[in-house]
């Protein structure tokens, strides 16, 4: 059969645009990402349970003082000290809709205004309303707007764009409503502008500069730590909140945000359970792999996330004072869940499942089981012990699936509690 001119020359477009779109996605992950087993170096993961005068720990010693040793690691090398300072905040109730969902939930959306600028932070709640009394909550920052967590046209949109609950998937709303939970969420950007050309003017970082300061010290916060404390801070107004039970709160979040929510619950003990979802490196993952992400490929588009200590570990990830498991242990004896999709090479997942298994000594302190008898399950064979971990099969995303296993975790240690 002959192909006409035409045809051909159509044929001859769709094979270059196929080829530059293969250009670009292959242009978006670095030449030197190692994606190879036989390629990651030997290592020795820091030693949880031997505290800095080189001594065995047992859950005593964890709780009197190993603990807070493992914490301050965290601030001196990866995420940064967070400020001691409590900023004077006042809360103001901007919408109220005790029916809605079709009457299936109550909807509040308060506006938080700190300091004495009033910096404000808008935070959306949801309850359902056929509960016996306060409920459990999930509690996580979202990366688009508040209004792009579920389409209700009563969400307020505020300095963002894009489609009313073009991120719905991602929050399950309906399905956390209906099981019996709360949802609580801001937009991270209230908080701290993630705009890779963060410098540190905007934000909440300037509510707490020194006179003539403009950017945080090298041992000092960055915007994951900012993300942190505005979890925490969140939490603060729900221990005000008589629909919620603020005992029974799980944080959460998916990517960088992942990585916000293990450094929320390692700091802040009142979190009652810790959901990671594909936070990859600077998250769950462990950094002596050095397998997809690593700390130098961070550093130049997005160094603001972390303090300007860690940068120095740019490969050289084996003198890193810490390695990930260290902060997963940090959320014992409470709850934590670890997740991974099989198609995020990026977030190394077997990375992800080891730190979950190597934090597991620390809950056996508490005799509380762990994974240090488990390998890496198959995809979508979720393990549900203290801690929870699956690998998803898919993409780099949270799913339906995904809060399948987080409400029935959440069902197994919050409801009961």
């Amino acid at each position: 059969m002959v192909m006409s001119r035409s045809a051909e020359a159509l044929s001859i477009v769709v094979v270059v645009f196929l080829i530059f779109s293969v250009s670009l996605a292959e242009a978006k992950e670095p030449a030197d990402t190692n994606y190879d087993e036989s390629k990651v170096p030997e290592y020795d993961l820091p030693a949880l349970l031997v505290d800095d005068a080189d001594k065995t720990v047992g859950r005593e010693e964890w709780l009197g003082y190993r603990r807070d040793e493992v914490l301050r690691l965290f601030e001196d090398s990866v995420y940064g000290k967070t400020p001691e300072q409590r900023l004077k905040v006042r809360y103001e109730l901007v919408e109220e809709d005790r029916n809605a969902l079709e009457g299936r939930a109550t909807r509040k959306q308060v506006a938080a205004f700190f300091g004495e600028s009033g910096y404000r932070i808008d935070v959306l709640l949801y309850v359902p309303n056929d509960a016996s009394g306060p409920s459990p909550a999930f509690l996580g920052l979202n990366f688009n707007g508040n209004h792009s967590v579920h389409g209700d046209d009563a969400i307020l949109k505020r300095g963002t764009s894009g489609k009313r609950g073009a991120y719905s998937g991602r929050w399950q709303l309906e399905t956390l409503i209906k099981r019996g939970y709360a949802l609580a969420t801001v937009h991270r950007d209230q908080i701290d502008p993630d705009n890779y050309r963060n410098d540190f003017s905007d934000g909440i970082h300037p509510l707490f500069y020194k006179k003539n300061q403009v950017v945080p010290e090298s041992g000092q916060w960055g915007s994951i730590g900012a993300w942190a404390w505005g979890l925490s801070r969140v939490l603060d107004w729900l221990e005000t909140e008589a629909l919620v039970d603020a005992s029974r709160v799980a944080v959460i979040g998916h990517s960088r945000l992942g990585k916000t929510a293990l450094w929320a619950g390692a700091q802040d003990r009142r979190f009652a359970m810790v959901v990671s979802n594909d936070s990859g490196c600077g998250g769950a993952a462990l950094y002596r792999r050095c397998y997809g992400e690593r700390i130098h490929h961070m550093i130049k588009p997005v160094g603001y996330w972390f303090c300007k200590n860690h940068h120095q570990y740019q490969q050289r990830e084996h003198e890193l004072p810490v390695d990930q498991h260290m902060l997963l242990s940090l959320v014992a004896p409470r709850p934590l869940y670890v997740a991974s999709a099989t198609n995020d090479r990026w977030a190394d997942p077997k990375g992800e499942f080891l730190a979950a298994k190597y934090a597991s000594p620390v809950y056996e302190l508490f005799e509380l089981e762990g994974l240090s008898d488990y390998q890496q399950p198959s995809p979508d064979e979720p393990i549900h012990t203290r801690i929870g971990y699956h690998l998803r099969a898919g993409k780099h995303d949270v799913t339906e699936f995904d809060w399948k296993q987080y409400l029935a975790f959440a069902d197994q240690h919050l409801q009961s509690n």
